[in-house]
């Protein structure tokens, strides 16, 4: 059955990094969706000209409201657009929700290892939400690599102390004042050991596959892991 496509309505937009902002729509109609899935989001020009880009939902389901992660890329064709210049009360065309696989669904109680690189962080924000929503306890275990402080997405999300949350950010370049682990990719070292249960990974497609091999090399069950990438 096909997917439907929905009016959706900007009703905020928030800043998340210099060139990243959280989108929060209202599209009516919306049936809801799952901590991991995804839209595709459409606009139209005036001469009727479309272009389609997907966009990971960030949020739980919260009625019609939506929240996308957008990030800026240079000389995009949608994205410069949508977190620079789209105005409070424009419209777009979401149609979703869309993604099956890379979904964590409240209720289970095994451990659970998030990876994100960079904006691979908006999905797994929104299993992080979703599980405090629900009151899971499931223990969640979250590695997050950014470039330096100003890429960091969800600093207010991340930096809650909440129960059976555990965080860890590596730097990859610059890493603030006081911080022991010096820049670098992640290795080994940097991954939780954390008993077997469902793994997901989020992020560009180099850091996806190197992430992969670390995971598999650690031993973990490949069936254990679900992937995400972009790029």
């Amino acid at each position: 059955m096909a997917v439907a496509w929905y009016r959706a309505r900007l009703v905020e937009s928030r800043p998340q990094t210099p060139t990243a902002r959280t989108l929060v729509l209202r599209a009516p109609g919306w049936p809801g969706h799952l901590p991991g899935q995804h839209v595709d989001v459409r606009l139209t020009a005036d001469d009727g000209y479309q272009a389609v880009r997907s966009y990971s939902l960030a949020a739980p389901t919260d009625g019609d409201r939506i929240e996308l992660g957008v990030q800026s890329v240079p000389d995009g064709e949608v994205s410069p657009y949508l977190a620079e210049d789209l105005p409070a009360g424009a419209e777009v065309e979401v149609r979703g929700p869309l993604g099956n696989w890379f979904v964590w669904r409240p209720g289970g109680t095994d451990p659970v290892l998030l990876v994100a690189g960079g904006a691979g962080i908006v999905p797994l924000t929104a299993m992080v939400r979703a599980r405090g929503e629900a009151g899971s306890p499931a223990p969640f275990h979250l590695l997050y690599s950014v470039r330096g402080p100003d890429s960091l997405w969800y600093r207010d999300h991340l930096a809650e102390d909440t129960p059976g949350l555990d965080v860890r950010i590596v730097y990859t370049r610059t890493a603030p004042p006081g911080t022991s682990r010096p820049p670098g990719r992640v290795t080994a070292a940097d991954i939780p050991g954390v008993p077997a249960g469902r793994v997901y990974v989020c992020g560009p497609t180099d850091f996806v596959e190197a992430v992969d091999d670390l995971l598999i090399d650690l031993g973990r069950d490949p069936a254990t892991i679900r992937t995400e990438r972009f790029g």
